[in-house]
């Protein structure tokens, strides 16, 4: 019976043939290795991906130009604006002094007119400011 089971049991000892391998190319470890030849599409994804935001920046240039001119151009006008409105008071305070008789009459006067009846007198060749000493 010794026989019988040894026929039916493989021999362990003796190595069972192998089929032939079909020769595959080797696996590089990620990072690792030998390259392969072809297109690495993980690179061309992050060109790309690159490529469309440098795109989508470049689209957001000519906007931010004008928002950043416009600013200084609200701030130049709002500059103008304040002095514009100091300008304004000044001028309706002066309008307001006017309405008063003697400083309408100062102000004539200031400019060379005199009253209907007054004479004139106009003063040539009269010597300057002294220099200070």
């Amino acid at each position: 019976m010794a026989s019988a089971r040894s026929a039916a049991r493989p021999d362990r000892s003796a190595p069972a043939p192998r089929a032939p391998a079909a020769r595959s190319r080797p696996v590089a470890a990620a990072g690792r290795g030998r390259r392969t030849a072809g297109i690495r599409w993980d690179r061309v994804g992050r060109v790309a991906l690159l490529m469309v935001l440098a795109f989508i920046l470049f689209l957001y240039v000519g906007p931010a130009k004008t928002y950043v001119a416009t600013l200084k151009e609200s701030s130049a006008r709002s500059t103008e604006v304040q002095r514009l409105a100091g300008e304004n008071q000044r001028l309706r305070e002066r309008r307001a002094a006017l309405r008063d008789p003697a400083v309408l009459e100062a102000e004539a006067r200031r400019l060379g007119m005199v009253r209907p009846g007054e004479r004139p007198y106009i003063l040539d060749d009269l010597p300057g400011p002294r220099p200070a000493r």
